[in-house]
């Protein structure tokens, strides 16, 4: 397969699947004239990549994870403690952003939204409030 035919079968873009090439994740063979050339295996990767990044892994657990995808002698408790360090990124994510929402949202509360110039939202920001 081409890049092209890779790209479609994994939705990846292809200076996506370019960048992973360069940083290792893949490495499809070279034709005689110097294209890339995928395999199944490496379409099945890239796919495996995108879904893992679409979850929110890094470049670094999208590296280790498709070390343990390839090795069938694994522990499935390596990928678990994994997938658990992420979703507790994912729940200091969300503790932070509701942090944020309830700032935000007394600021808006306090904010009268009128022609006056006076506002709570820019004093906050400028430190004032």
């Amino acid at each position: 397969m081409n890049i092209k035919e890779v790209a479609g079968l994994s939705g990846l873009p292809a200076k996506t699947i370019r960048y992973y090439e360069d940083i290792g994740l893949v490495r499809p063979a070279r034709a005689d004239n110097g294209y890339r050339a995928f395999s199944e295996r490496d379409g099945a990767k890239l796919a495996f990549l995108a879904r893992a990044r679409s979850l929110g892994f890094s470049i670094d657990d999208c590296r280790a994870l498709l070390s343990l995808y390839e090795d069938r002698s694994r522990a499935s408790a390596d990928v678990k403690a994994l997938a658990e360090d992420r979703l507790e990124e994912i729940d200091r994510k969300i503790t932070e952003l509701e942090g944020l929402k309830a700032t935000l949202s007394q600021l808006v509360r306090r904010c009268h939204g009128d022609d006056r110039p006076d506002c709570p939202i820019l004093e906050d920001l400028a430190g004032q409030g």
